[in-house]
């Protein structure tokens, strides 16, 4: 049987874009690791060091357990009331979070940044398994090589970095958790972005910091604003609603990268608060 030329044009076009469907589902799901970790955006090159800023501090070098070798900066503060461990987020590296740094030395903090693998001058590919793997290592390293007590390492996460953060929550007792900006999980998002996709089924990156509030038994600090244009304000929400108590929730302005600068005094009273209420309770 012939097919009249116009449902002949109408099956060829279903065909084409079922085509490109598969061809874009395809391209999302091999290309996962490329979509989620940007560490070439700006780029890996260390743009500047604690130097700069007239703090002393010290490379770092650490040795995964599957053999990595990482990248990171310790920026000692001279009277430390804790030691912040700082994840950051999907792009660039640790040059590009100077003014982060520069914060939380003069909120009475010692500092140590790293780059996961694949990030700055760190080695290797990144990877969900690799980001949890590399940040063992830094909470190892401040255990073992500083001997800090766990009690005096607060953790903090930015965006991705909030994975990392939550998944030493779960593990350690630390002196407190802060997630900045963190999405509940990639599915979540993926699922909001493409919602007429089947994303749950298709990914291989979970970072499901949701499923892992209600497991964590220190305090809890989470950042968002409603302004965020990246990671939405109810991401937030929802963490701060799983996670068990005590816990607050700081609301910033303005957008993803730069909501904490643009609400520096009120982003900066709630961290002195925080800490002060748990610096005391800690004391051995």
């Amino acid at each position: 049987m012939t097919l009249p030329p116009l449902l002949k044009e109408v099956l060829f076009l279903l065909l084409l874009g079922l085509l490109l469907l598969l061809v874009f589902v395809l391209y999302l799901y091999l290309n996962q690791t490329n979509l989620i970790h940007l560490p070439n955006i700006p780029g890996r090159e260390l743009e500047a060091s604690p130097e700069r800023l007239g703090f002393s501090f010290e490379n770092v070098s650490l040795l995964t357990e599957d053999k990595v070798k990482l990248h990171g900066w310790y920026i000692p503060h001279q009277t430390p009331r804790a030691t912040l461990l700082f994840f950051h987020g999907n792009a660039g590296n640790i040059s590009h979070r100077l003014d982060s740094v520069s914060l939380f030395n003069s909120l009475g903090l010692s500092v140590l940044i790293i780059d996961y693998r694949g990030y700055g001058r760190s080695e290797g590919r990144p990877s969900e398994k690799g980001i949890y793997r590399d940040a063992e290592t830094a909470w190892r390293y401040l255990r073992e090589e500083r001997a800090i007590p766990g009690h005096k390492i607060l953790l903090f996460g930015r965006s991705l970095g909030g994975a990392a953060a939550a998944y030493l929550a779960t593990k350690y007792t630390a002196m407190g958790v802060v997630l900045e900006s963190t999405f509940t999980s990639v599915p979540d998002m993926a699922a909001e972005l493409y919602p007429w996709l089947p994303v749950r089924w298709l990914a291989r990156y979970h970072y499901n910091s949701g499923e892992r509030m209600a497991a964590i038994k220190i305090p809890v600090m989470i950042i968002h604003s409603r302004h965020d244009e990246i990671i939405p304000f109810e991401h937030g929400r929802i963490l701060y609603d799983r996670a068990g108590e005590p816990k607050r929730f700081l609301e910033l302005s303005g957008d993803h990268n730069y909501g904490f600068l643009q609400s520096i005094d009120r982003y900066r009273d709630h961290w002195d608060d925080f800490i002060r209420s748990y610096e005391q309770e800690t004391v051995e």
